[in-house]
Parts: structure tokens; C-alpha cells; sequence
């Protein structure tokens, strides 16, 4: 799952995790993203999730806390262009990306912590 609020991000984010081979539902608002998740086909394995969102009830913090509360292993990247790298760490055993920053490392990212997932899963 990826929310970004700004529509470039999101089309250029979403196009190229699915060149990478990811399956991608994509939100520009955390309040979509929540619903989604609560639905009956929101099962997500990972969160791409810009920190500071538009919806005041959803940001960043709170959709990769209630991602976990769903599945406590869900893999999660933070991004955000506002000092990320200042802010308090999120959920444990995720990552934060600032921007701007190569896609590549956000392939990377949500590879490593998916391929993480994997490994646990298979002892």
C-alpha cells in the first residue's frame, strides 16, 4: 500500500514499485488508506506512507500504527521532505526515507524489510 498526498510522488512512486514487481493500491489521503485497510481486501504486506499527510485524523504515524495493530509484521517505509531524519522512529523495525531521495532506495527499502518478513516467517 503507498499514500502519498502529492500526485506526481504518487504516480512516480507507484509506477515504479510496480516495475518492480509489486502489486500497488494507491491512496493520496490516509483517511483512503485507513479504509482500506479495515476493509475486507485490505490486506496489506507492506506501507509506503508519506509522514505528513493532508487528513488531520491520518497521518503517516497513525497509518503505519494501525497497519500494525492489523498485521504486526506489516513491512513499513516512512518518506517525508519535512526533517524526517529529526523525528521521532515509528513503528520498530521500519524504515525512513527523506526526500528527496533515489527511487532505487525506496525499492530497496521495502524489499529488505518484505525479504525480512519472509525470512522470519520460514523458521
Amino acid at each position: 500500500m503507498l499514500v502519498e498526498d502529492e500526485g506526481l510522488l504518487l504516480f512516480e512512486f507507484e509506477e515504479a514499485l510496480t516495475e518492480a514487481g509489486f502489486n500497488v493500491v494507491a491512496f493520496s489521503s490516509g483517511t483512503k488508506a485507513m479504509e482500506y485497510l479495515r476493509s475486507a481486501e485490505g490486506a496489506a504486506k507492506g506501507v509506503v506512507t508519506d509522514i505528513r499527510l493532508p487528513d488531520r485524523a491520518f497521518d503517516g504515524w497513525e497509518v503505519a500504527r494501525i497497519a500494525r495493530e492489523i498485521d504486526p509484521e506489516v513491512a513499513v517505509v516512512y518518506i517525508s521532505g519535512h526533517g524526517a531524519v529529526d523525528w521521532p522512529s515509528g513503528v520498530p523495525n521500519s524504515i525512513v526515507l527523506e526526500k528527496p531521495f533515489a527511487i532505487a532506495q525506496l525499492i530497496t527499502a521495502i524489499s529488505q524489510l518484505l525479504n525480512g518478513r519472509l525470512a522470519d516467517a520460514s523458521t
